[in-house]
């Protein structure tokens, strides 16, 4: 088990998309953020207290844990000074990269001269059966997005929040890294082999009470030149039976991707749907989850109206508004 409270490392983090690793945790996991950790020319910022990993020591935190997502996911040779320096000071290290702890020789003998434990998320630990596209009991719910980060996960966690508070018998299902070191269980789907992926989500939806629901956590975009792959896994291993629509309206191109725009809401609904009634035919698109964190209010609920309106589906931000009209839709059906 990974040791908590944490101490969320930003290191070099060249914006705050990179950093929604951390932010994840500050947001749904408060009590584990004791501080942050930022080196020179970090332009990420939580809003937590900078701190040194004395300071951070002496406020209790027991883990330091990378926050940044980096394209490809390496462990940075800028990091290296900072991630022995904090086994040195008595932290354990957390990382999902898909650069492993355990593969840097530096780090392994540092942790084994310390007593310091090495934790990599992003390692497959179940040996995931191929699919089968059996039909399971229970409900699954499974947020698609026009893009990588545009609030997939987020819209999980909101609405699992709103039906546990209605008493409704739901279950967020981690399948990356942050949603793992958030709930400390789930599925690192895009480490796990190809021809797996899809059974890996299969076994993590299992069947469940009738009226029990899988709020599976979203990945990567049909769109996604460089991360479709995960989402056709999501889509056909999940099997869901209700679809969100998710979105940023501020975002001028694809993540990483400057030369390609990003889908309009109808084009995800049209090109999701059919995909996902391949696996179930009964599959139904029921709400549109909008990231507005780069809007005022005012301007955010005029743009939520507009695409309810436009689109005859409910609309939220369900981070910043709840996600009520989000669960009513699941609820209806």
């Amino acid at each position: 088990m990974i040791q908590t409270p944490y101490l969320l490392f930003l290191g070099d983090a060249p914006d705050m998309l990179a950093a929604k690793v951390a932010i994840g945790i500050r947001d749904w996991r408060p009590d584990n953020a004791v501080g942050q950790f930022r080196m020179e020319g970090c332009k990420a910022d939580l809003g937590l207290t900078d701190m040194t990993l004395a300071e951070a020591k002496a406020a209790g935190a027991k883990t330091l844990v990378i926050g940044v997502a980096n394209r490809g996911g390496v462990i940075s040779q800028a990091w290296k000074k900072v991630l022995v320096a904090a086994l040195e000071e008595g932290f354990d290290l957390a990382s999902g990269l898909h650069s492993l702890l355990r593969d840097e020789p530096d780090l392994v003998a540092v942790a084994a001269a310390t007593g310091q434990a090495l934790h990599d998320v992003r390692v497959p630990e179940v040996k995931y059966p191929i699919a089968n596209g059996e039909k399971r009991s229970g409900k699954r719910c499974l947020a698609v997005g026009t893009d990588c980060s545009v609030g997939k996960m987020y819209t999980a966690m909101a609405m699992d929040a709103e039906m546990r508070e209605r008493g409704m018998k739901a279950t967020f299902r981690a399948t990356g890294q942050t949603g793992i070191l958030i709930t400390g269980d789930g599925v690192p789907l895009d480490a796990v082999i190809a021809d797996f992926m899809a059974g890996s989500v299969e076994w993590l939806t299992p069947d469940n009470d009738d009226d029990h629901w899988d709020l599976i956590e979203g990945q990567g975009s049909l769109f996604h030149v460089s991360y479709s792959g995960v989402t056709m896994a999501l889509i056909h291993g999940g099997a869901p039976d209700a679809l969100i629509l998710a979105h940023e309206p501020t975002r001028e191109h694809m993540r990483g991707l400057p030369g390609y725009s990003l889908p309009s809401l109808e084009t995800l609904r049209d090109t999701a749907l059919p995909l996902a009634r391949v696996a179930n035919p009964a599959c139904e698109v029921v709400g549109i989850s909008v990231n507005t964190q780069n809007m005022s209010e005012d301007e955010a609920r005029a743009y939520c109206a507009e695409t309810e309106a436009r689109m005859g589906l409910p609309t939220t931000d369900p981070y910043r508004f709840g996600a009520g009209k989000l669960v009513d839709a699941l609820a209806a059906l």
